[in-house]
């Protein structure tokens, strides 16, 4: 054993792995002082200077107001495979933001309904059954509406009344 301490002595001594050792560990403490220097320096900016400056930026908005524009009844044969028809009536409100839009509402309802007519022509009454089958459609008149009226808004399809027959 006394042959492999003196090895170790010889080629390096004792003092060669402690003075790397605190090397190491000094560089080690002066990274992490500097992360903390910049992270507290970075919170600091934000809670002192970029509060201050997005108070001074906000304006009172004027309250958002929620229009409903209803459309005509909806009668449409759905596209089934028997000898027995089915039928879909629909009464569907559309939720928009713009009071001022309504009256161009009433300028592109022709193509609203049509795309409407369209789309609901082809479904089958199995597309219609449970709560998702009423989720994609109410999805899909939506993607259609605001297609349709362009470039206005129109936020949500309300259901007044759907009925299958």
């Amino acid at each position: 054993m006394s042959d492999e301490t003196e090895g170790l002595e010889g080629e390096g001594g004792e003092g060669a792995p402690k003075k790397r050792g605190k090397r190491a560990i000094v560089i080690i403490a002066a990274v992490v002082v500097l992360l903390l220097l910049v992270g507290g320096g970075g919170a600091a900016y934000f809670f002192l200077f970029a509060h201050k400056h997005e108070e001074a930026e906000v304006k009172p908005e004027a309250p958002k107001v929620t229009v409903f524009y209803d459309l005509p009844d909806i009668l449409v044969n759905l596209n089934s495979t028997g000898r027995q028809a089915s039928y879909l009536k629909l009464k569907v409100s559309l939720e928009h933001n713009d009071p001022l839009s309504t009256p161009k509402l009433n300028e592109l309802l022709p193509r609203v309904v049509d795309n409407f007519q369209i789309y609901l022509r082809e479904l089958r009454p199995d597309d219609l059954v449970g709560s998702a089958g009423l989720y994609r459609l109410k999805e899909e008149l939506l993607i259609r509406v605001n297609q349709a009226v362009a470039p206005l808004k129109i936020n949500d399809v309300l259901f007044k009344e759907m009925l299958i027959q």
